[in-house]
């Protein structure tokens, strides 16, 4: 089975109301094909209902969807050659895994012998060889997530769907098959959308991550862009933590708490807010460098094993955190006058 140079997708000016409600607000997107991408938010952002559009379980109030330039927007789900893991995985309790693999070729009318090769085909491809006479009741999560996955590869579908499908596993196995996944979809080569509120699955899992907030795109890119160069506070503070410095931009220079700092980019004068991770930040217990730099005081540190965290309230709305290994820490104490300091590199300008 090989679906590669399908499944490029547009999305055109999507929107989807509920009542008063608009839950999405004119998305317009350009996926391409044989890529895996995450539609990564919080809950009530617009990501599952945006998906469900894509699948024909939604229609849209406005917008249109084309797959492979064809426009789908008015086709029934069955129709839109589409492959569909729910986050409930909806597997049939009184068929067998080969029976629930195989269901989708049956009601098309697929001759046995083709049924049962594809069904073998996907038993390999997904690691569950020898079990397709098992009941569903006799499988593990991990398990009825592969037939799940399986039961929607079946018909080699141009667009492959998942509805954060992993949720409901511990964090362990959750692992194991993000894992898997992500195999799977690098040797099948088929386009994927999934739908997760999890930032390190979207991180760890996707080449490009789709970031909503409240019904729009926020910012879309590969993870490592997304988080390193933010473009939005919203980004910045959702995809792993950050600290947000507050400022002013006037004369091309801009000043935090009266300091003045280079940052990465342009700015205009007015309110600046600058986005800095706390693994770039450098605590200082001599003298503070006078840009880039904040004078500060200990409020709380944290040893995690692998990883220190240092709290350092510098004036700031909340305390600007410092985070190393432990091979980078710094020995101070709760109360003691330190300095951090914001390599421009790492000073990013999300708002401003």
């Amino acid at each position: 089975m090989d679906v590669r140079a399908r499944g490029s997708l547009r999305l055109e000016g999507l929107v989807k109301r509920f009542g008063d409600v608009e839950a999405v607000a004119g998305v317009t997107l350009d996926l391409p094909a044989g890529k895996l991408i995450s539609f990564l938010g919080p809950s009530g952002c617009g990501k599952t209902t945006t998906l469900r559009m894509i699948a024909g379980l939604e229609r849209p109030t406005e917008g249109r969807i084309y797959l492979d330039g064809e426009d789908i927007t008015d086709r029934p789900p069955h129709l839109r050659d589409i492959g569909m893991v729910f986050q409930t995985l909806a597997l049939f309790p009184h068929l067998t895994v080969a029976g629930n693999i195989g269901y989708g070729l049956r009601i098309r009318g697929v001759p046995k012998t083709e049924i049962d090769r594809r069904v073998n085909e996907l038993l390999a491809l997904v690691s569950l060889q020898g079990l397709g006479d098992r009941r569903i009741s006799q499988l593990s999560g991990g398990q009825r997530q592969r037939v799940a996955t399986a039961r929607a590869l079946a018909l080699e579908p141009r667009l492959f769907l998942l509805d954060e499908p992993l949720s409901a596993l511990d964090a362990n196995l959750r692992e194991q098959l993000q894992v898997e996944l992500r195999l799977l979809q690098q040797k099948l080569g088929i386009t994927t959308i999934m739908v997760t509120h999890d930032q390190r699955e979207a991180m760890t899992m996707s080449d490009l991550v789709v970031v909503m907030n409240q019904g729009r795109i926020e910012q879309v890119g590969e993870p490592l862009e997304v988080y390193r160069r933010p473009e939005t506070a919203f980004v910045a503070s959702f995809i792993g933590r950050t600290n947000l410095l507050r400022g002013e931009a006037a004369d091309g220079v801009v000043r935090v708490a009266g300091r003045p700092f280079d940052v990465v980019g342009p700015v205009v004068a007015g309110p600046v807010t600058i986005s800095v991770r706390p693994e770039d930040a450098h605590l200082h217990t001599t003298q503070t460098p006078e840009r880039n730099a904040l004078p500060g005081r200990v409020v709380f540190v944290r040893d995690l094993g692998e990883l220190f965290e240092c709290y350092v309230d510098c004036g700031m709305d909340e305390p600007v955190v410092v985070a190393g290994s432990p091979r980078e820490r710094v020995h101070v104490e709760q109360g003691q006058p330190v300095g951090v300091s914001f390599p421009r590199e790492a000073c990013v300008v999300v708002e401003g």
